[in-house]
C-alpha cells in the first residue's frame, strides 16, 4: 500500500507541474499572440505608408516631366502620345 500511496504522490507532483508549465505556455502563447498583432498592425501601417509615398514620387515625377525637365521630356512625349491614341480609341467607339 505504501508504494502505491508514493505512486499517487509521485503522478500528483508530476501533474501539478504539468499544470504549472501549460499555465505558463498559454500565458507566453497569449503574449506572442499579441505581439503577433502587434506587428501586423504595425507591417499594415508601413505598407500603407510606403504605398503613399509611392504615389508622391510618381506624383513628383509626373510633375517634373510636365514642368519641362531635360530628364523626363521623352518619357513626357510617350505618355501624351499614349493619351491622345486612347482619346482617338474613344472617338472612333463613339462614332461608330
Amino acid at each position: 500500500m505504501e508504494n502505491l500511496s508514493e505512486i499517487v504522490d509521485s503522478l500528483y507532483v508530476k501533474v501539478e507541474d504539468l499544470i504549472k508549465k501549460n499555465q505558463q505556455l498559454n500565458q507566453l502563447n497569449a503574449e506572442m499572440e499579441a505581439t503577433l498583432t502587434k506587428e501586423r498592425q504595425h507591417h499594415s501601417e508601413t505598407t500603407h505608408t510606403l504605398n503613399q509615398l509611392r504615389e508622391e514620387a510618381e506624383t513628383l515625377r509626373v510633375s517634373n516631366a510636365m514642368l519641362g525637365s531635360e530628364q523626363f521630356k521623352r518619357e513626357t512625349k510617350l505618355k501624351i502620345n499614349t493619351l491622345i491614341r486612347e482619346i482617338d480609341t474613344c472617338i472612333s467607339q463613339l462614332s461608330g
